[in-house]
């Protein structure tokens, strides 16, 4: 059977009837760009953010019609909601006094972001089952942020927590190869997806759903739609705390995360180079500037020992993030040294807590991870922050 084509799924959501009722939700420009992989179909339809909710049934419907097409496995169909799209779209009404959750975005040329000038707004909740979620960022990549966040959820595991890790870097998942899980998950009802398992961590990664080698060429209300399912459209259970493994960077997932999700806090990742540092603030200030506190600092590579001598070499320097955790007020959480068990375990997808739990380096991450248990246990859950881009 030949492979289904964009062209033929934008054919048959021709069929799907937009919210004027007289037009198709193709000829009003709503789909977004089609991306197919492995026989299954995914898209987004930008809706008013204040009709999300009642523009449900015709996401429904388009799941519907697609996955009906001969060849595809299945249909990842999403809502995004935007100001534009309120402003744009047929038959849109003003917005309500409490706004739905959703894509609450306005672009201008340069595409800055600005904090809210009204507060929070009602009806942003966390996940059923999941009491804390927790982020673990960087301000760029190669710092071993991946590992930390996995190595940190796995210390939480070992201190007696219930832990799920949601990978939310859509171009470059590595979860699948960190915990060493293949294969695909199930779903519950055709749309509730089961997440995958290994060392007692429920893992949710886009790594599972696409093969490894294939391009992930999205714009970013894709990676909205599908960071948004992969965390609250998965059957997590009840956790005590959810690790989110962040891209690099402050780009929309980022963004989508600090918007949509009520986050308990932060962990930010550095090595102690100064230009490290240098990104690793930029990181630090955007969570600040959306409101979501961060919860301290982690030195990664933070010195060398070598293994034939037990000589320490500081290789990029040494106390830098520490310095910089205490010229901002925020805590420092350990250092945590470069050896050749970290790489060769997280290259085997056998994390150094799972598979040596006695060692020092398992040692550090577990009181790393009591560090930020320590801030987040018992807090209240946060109101999510309204982003807008003016």
């Amino acid at each position: 059977m030949a492979d289904v084509t964009k062209e033929q799924v934008l054919e048959t959501l021709k069929t799907v009837r937009g919210p004027d009722l007289e037009h198709d939700i193709v000829e009003l420009g709503m789909v977004s760009d089609v991306f197919i992989s492995d026989g299954k179909v995914y898209f987004s339809i930008t809706v008013p953010a204040d009709r999300a909710k009642e523009l449900e049934p015709m996401r429904l419907a388009a799941e519907r019609v697609i996955k009906e097409m001969p060849g595809v496995k299945g249909a990842l169909v999403t809502l995004t909601a935007d100001k534009k799209a309120a402003a744009a779209a047929p038959a849109a009404r003003p917005n309500p006094p409490h706004g739905h959750p959703g894509h609450d975005h306005q672009h201008d040329h340069a595409g800055h972001a600005h904090a809210p000038q009204q507060p929070p707004r009602a009806g942003k909740i966390g996940v059923p089952g999941i009491g804390a979620i927790i982020a673990v960022a960087s301000g760029k990549g190669g710092v071993g942020k991946s590992t930390t966040a996995v190595n940190l959820a796995l210390g939480l595991l070992a201190n007696g927590l219930r832990v799920g890790i949601l990978d939310a870097d859509i171009y470059g998942p590595s979860m699948p190869r960190l915990l060493k899980i293949s294969g695909r998950p199930t779903q519950i009802d055709g749309r509730i997806i089961n997440p995958m398992e290994n060392y007692g961590l429920k893992v949710m990664s886009m790594g599972f759903l696409v093969d490894e080698e294939t391009a992930m060429i999205w714009r970013g209300p894709m990676v909205q739609s599908a960071l948004l399912q992969m965390l609250r459209e998965v059957a997590w259970g009840e956790l005590d705390v959810l690790v989110v493994d962040m891209p690099p960077g402050t780009g929309d997932v980022q963004l989508t995360m600090a918007q949509q999700v009520p986050l308990a806090g932060a962990v930010i990742v550095s090595t102690p180079q100064d230009l490290a540092l240098i990104d690793a603030r930029k990181g630090l200030n955007m969570f600040r500037k959306v409101e979501v506190p961060v919860l301290g600092i982690v030195e990664n590579m933070s010195y060398f020992i070598a293994p034939d001598t037990g000589t320490r070499y500081d290789i990029f320097g040494h106390g830098g993030a520490r310095k910089e955790a205490e010229r901002i007020g925020v805590p420092f959480l350990g250092e945590v040294p470069l050896t050749m068990n970290i790489r060769e375990t997280s290259d085997a997808g056998t994390p150094l807590v799972a598979s040596e739990p006695n060692g020092v380096v398992a040692g550090i991450y577990r009181g790393i991870a009591a560090k930020v248990w320590e801030q987040v246990a018992g807090q209240p859950q946060r109101p999510a922050p309204t982003i807008v881009f003016e």
